[in-house]
């Protein structure tokens, strides 16, 4: 197993080749490659000539896939952020494309979901702004998290792998963001996450999984930095679920029902995503979904201000 002093300096080393800024807080990884399915289509609009419309992209966490039922649900957090939004604007309609399984590249060039008329996630999404110009209220965006999901094996990390997986990020989140912005134009408020650590939950098989569980964030730490940069591209503001999940808490002790006394960001993993439970998997549950949804709410009614 790499020791956690070498594997920092190493991903740090890493990110500055591919210009990461690896100084935030927080890992990610959060977004499984199970079950990619038929994209839902754009819910009906109410009785409203010029509808303002909320588009939400990404991966399985903005599609909604939860392990015991297997398929895409509506609890994710682009469904549950619709709902608070909703309130203000009754006419909102949510145009929900993420796509389960999808990485940086897939979201560009296709291969997992379908889109009538369009060639990928992006390429729907871009043309869905740009037929809408000016009536698209919110974007939201979560992408990355497929493209080092399977760096972390065996209870490490494998370096190598993530370093590409990151290196790509780096490369492609800001050609996402920038696409979304040509597109849409100043009109709507966009925002895209950062991501949790699953992983953290090897911390309770013992000493070597604490290791790893340390490890990982570092992992985190680089990946939540891509795609920090590539918010720019496309002025993007971060909705910060990497603090909102206290990923990098390992000081804070908590009592975890059933286990004993745990870091504060291990607690939350186990309470907040399936990744403690037989499913072991790692996609947040309707709680963390919740809190995903608060982030972005906070961040659009402070938008709004």
């Amino acid at each position: 197993m790499t020791a956690l002093p070498r594997l920092a300096r190493v991903l740090a080393a890493a990110a500055c080749s591919a210009l990461l800024a690896t100084g935030l807080a927080g890992p990610a990884f959060a977004a499984g490659q199970a079950n990619a399915g038929a994209v839902a289509q754009p819910t009906a609009s109410s009785h409203h000539e010029s509808p303002e419309y909320y588009v939400s992209l990404g991966d399985s966490l903005a599609a909604g896939y939860q392990p015991n039922v297997g398929h895409n649900t509506d609890v994710s957090y682009t469904d549950q952020l619709y709902a608070q939004l909703k309130k203000h604007d009754p006419d909102l309609v949510h145009v929900k494309l993420g796509c389960s399984g999808e990485t940086t590249q897939t979201m560009i060039n296709g291969g997992i979901c379908t889109y009538p008329g369009a060639t990928s996630q992006l390429d729907a999404a871009v043309k869905f702004l740009r037929a809408h110009r000016g009536h698209v209220s919110y974007v939201t965006l979560d992408i990355g998290a497929n493209d080092v999901d399977g760096c972390l094996k065996g209870g490490s990390v494998d370096v190598a792998c993530a370093l590409k997986g990151i290196a790509t990020v780096a490369t492609q989140f800001p050609q996402i963001t920038a696409a979304l912005h040509r597109a849409g134009g100043s009109h709507p408020r966009y925002a895209a996450m950062n991501y949790y650590d699953p992983f953290l939950a090897v911390w309770l098989t013992g000493s070597a999984g604490q290791q790893a569980a340390k490890e990982s964030v570092q992992l985190g730490v680089a990946l939540n930095g891509a795609i920090k940069l590539g918010l720019e591209a496309g002025e993007f503001r971060l909705a910060d679920v990497s603090t909102a999940f206290s990923t990098s808490d390992f000081t804070d002790q908590v009592t975890l029902p059933g286990v004993g006394q745990v870091p504060l960001n291990v607690a939350r993993i186990c309470t907040w995503t399936w990744m403690c439970t037989p499913y072991t998997d790692i996609h947040a549950n309707p709680t963390g979904h919740a809190v995903i949804a608060g982030v972005f709410l906070k961040l659009f009614h402070h938008h709004r201000r």
